[in-house]
């Protein structure tokens, strides 16, 4: 049986580093139908659009999508191609699984996060007023109003929205994922103390959600101190859940942790619809160099076959994977550090010794 999956090829380095992940996928034996699709830059110069009505129906139809990253042009009043998908086919779980792999250039051991991101709202909904503005002007006037709070006439806003139906959605999905996945700790991040109607609603849910797992341990942390602990003990954490803006944060910052975002894996779910997709963005200065790291789309690619239930496939390309970082000679620039005896090698380079790997396990 072979797959129907909407391939969105993306931008910069997208179309470099999608295509030497579907050269490894398919090396795996697993069938695909691919459905290209655009979104981007791209789909902009050939349909007149970022995001062709086109592109969310075949991603609608087929329920699943490899996504290379896509670049927003400045200035086009569009405020994100990602944001977009994300809202218009309700992928509200953003899952950024954060993974150390022996050779990598890292000076950390033993980390295996997952950080369960929400998707939707936070300052990422997209409610702002400019400044100066009829809207921004009201809004003044309103807080004046009801708040008794004399604001800068010259400010600028974006509105921060929790809610409780997304809070405890995101964080039931986290629950349910570290009890599938024999994960034994959940951690909520926040900033309630300071911000007691919104990140205090987020908390709150989350203590609720909480006592419906008492096999799950729970615990929460400010995100100020949550980003010390991090750097100071990545191995304390399991599973971490968060509003969109921590999540985002913290995503990378345990990338970092692992050995960069070429390392960075990532998958925005919805009910019923799953689009995978690297942490990374386009990086259009790179494109057409043959000379990114294409891993992290690559592992994206290991969640997908998971997704699927290609279990025994997802994990023969992980090891294979594994083992061309731990030999280090079929590694990308960015995989060098701390590697003093690494060859550096292409894009194409990469998956070619991925593949290598595969045909011997």
């Amino acid at each position: 049986m072979a797959y129907n999956v909407t391939l969105i090829p993306g931008d910069g380095i997208g179309p470099e580093i999608t295509e030497a992940t579907i050269r490894v996928l398919e090396a795996t034996g697993v069938a695909f139908n691919w459905d290209l699709a655009y979104a981007g830059g791209g789909a902009k110069e050939r349909f007149g659009a970022l995001l062709p009505e086109y592109t969310l129906e075949s991603i609608r139809k087929n329920k699943v999508a490899l996504k290379g990253p896509v670049t927003t042009p400045i200035g086009s009043g569009f405020r994100s191609v990602n944001v977009a998908l994300r809202k218009s086919l309700d992928l509200y779980t953003c899952l950024r699984p954060c993974k150390t792999y022996p050779g990598a250039p890292t000076l950390y051991k033993d980390v295996d996060i997952v950080v369960v991101r929400e998707n939707t709202e936070d300052l990422y909904s997209g409610i702002e007023f400019e400044e100066g503005t009829p809207g921004a002007v009201r809004l003044i006037e309103l807080l004046l109003e009801t708040k008794g709070e004399a604001v800068r006439t010259d400010s600028g806003f974006s509105i921060k929205l929790i809610s409780e139906t997304c809070s405890r959605r995101i964080v039931r999905f986290a629950f349910n994922y570290a009890r599938a996945h024999q994960r034994k700790k959940v951690t909520a991040v926040h900033k309630a103390n300071i911000m007691k109607f919104s990140d205090g609603l987020f908390l709150a849910i989350a203590r609720e959600v909480a006592k419906e797992y008492p096999d799950i341990e729970f615990e929460d942390r400010l995100v100020d101190n949550m980003t010390m602990q991090l750097v100071k003990g990545p191995q304390q954490f399991d599973v971490i859940v968060a509003p969109n803006l921590y999540g985002d944060i913290i995503s990378d910052l345990c990338a970092g942790l692992v050995g960069g975002l070429g390392l960075a894996p990532g998958a925005n779910l919805g009910d019923d619809i799953a689009v995978f997709e690297p942490t990374h963005g386009s990086a259009p200065k790179y494109a057409g160099k043959n000379k990114v790291n294409p891993m992290a789309v690559m592992l994206s690619g290991v969640m997908m076959l998971h997704h699927l239930d290609e279990t025994e496939a997802a994990d023969r390309l992980e090891e294979a994977i594994a083992e061309v970082i731990a030999e280090g000679k079929s590694v990308t620039y960015d995989m060098k550090t701390n590697m003093s005896s690494a060859q550096v090698v292409g894009t194409s380079q990469v998956a070619d010794a991925v593949i290598e790997k595969l045909g011997k396990l």
